[in-house]
């Protein structure tokens, strides 16, 4: 699994979201943010990692690294 996986998995349930409401807060799909997690979307867009970190209140880079 990819470290992006893994940290977004983790840093998602720290601030004890679901999938489905970082969905909303990243004003993404759930479905990407599932497929993220899973390891099936190794490469999403930069702006899609933005709204993600932005909604965890992380950086990009700690999310990618």
């Amino acid at each position: 699994m990819s470290n992006l996986a893994e940290n977004l998995r983790r840093i998602r349930k720290a601030k004890g979201l679901t999938q489905e409401k970082l969905a909303r807060l990243a004003d993404l799909t759930n479905n990407t943010i599932i497929k993220i997690e899973a390891g099936k979307n190794q490469n999403p867009t930069l702006d899609t990692l933005k709204n993600m970190a932005k909604a965890l209140e992380v950086s990009v880079e700690e999310l990618i690294n």
